[in-house]
């Protein structure tokens, strides 16, 4: 029995040691099942169309979203990617949750998806959006949104804004504070688009021999 008990402490001491992995079921997503998953070493990814990821953009919860579009081939979306790894860390106690909606086409998968999360251990929820009826779901996101990336959504009960540029990690921890600030004060349909700094690349991949 004893040394049941002590290998049964082992187990939790190592098993706190070790990083938390990435979160690949968001259980508090109430929607159809995945059309799709993609696979790799320690994780599966959710696929959705955009039917299936709208709800994700209209929680009405404690929570505040922060929702990140990006894809593997658009450079300053991976550039910007720690950024938000480790705000979702750094306010895992103040009920923000970190979702990174990637963009990669289904052909991209295996060769750029796949790799790219098995090199890094990430610990924000992570989303493939695979719909091909573009000029439908952009302007749901966001009614002006050009379709440039990387692009942010960030909402809450009570405020709502989207960011269609990169960021620092200083910009969106001052945007995410402000957030904290204001959770209630603000209608949650009034969105506010903010443009400044570098634009973005456009939502489809480069063409081959341009990247």
């Amino acid at each position: 029995m004893k040394i049941t008990f002590t290998w049964l402490a082992l187990l939790l001491v190592l098993s706190g040691c070790k990083p938390e992995a990435q979160k690949d079921t968001m259980d508090f997503l109430e929607t159809k099942p995945p059309k799709n998953r993609v696979e790799g070493k320690g994780f599966s990814i959710p696929v959705y169309d955009f039917e299936g990821l709208e709800s994700l953009l209209h929680q009405d919860d404690e929570y505040t979203y922060v929702i990140n579009f990006w894809a593997t081939w658009c450079a300053p979306c991976i550039a910007e990617l720690p950024f938000f790894e480790r705000l979702g860390t750094a306010y895992q106690d103040e009920k923000v949750r970190v979702v990174l909606v990637n963009l990669d086409m289904a052909k991209m998968w295996e060769t750029h998806l796949v790799p790219f999360l098995e090199k890094r251990e990430m610990r924000s929820y992570v989303v493939v959006l695979q719909d091909p009826k573009q000029n439908s779901w952009i302007p749901k996101v966001y009614k002006d949104w050009s379709g440039a990336i990387p692009a942010t959504l960030i909402y809450n009960s009570g405020l709502r804004k989207f960011y269609e540029k990169p960021f620092s990690y200083e910009e969106l921890q001052s945007e995410l504070n402000n957030f904290l600030k204001t959770k209630t004060h603000e209608n949650p349909d009034h969105t506010t688009d903010i443009r400044s700094g570098t634009p973005g690349t456009g939502i489809q991949p480069p063409a081959a021999g341009n990247s």
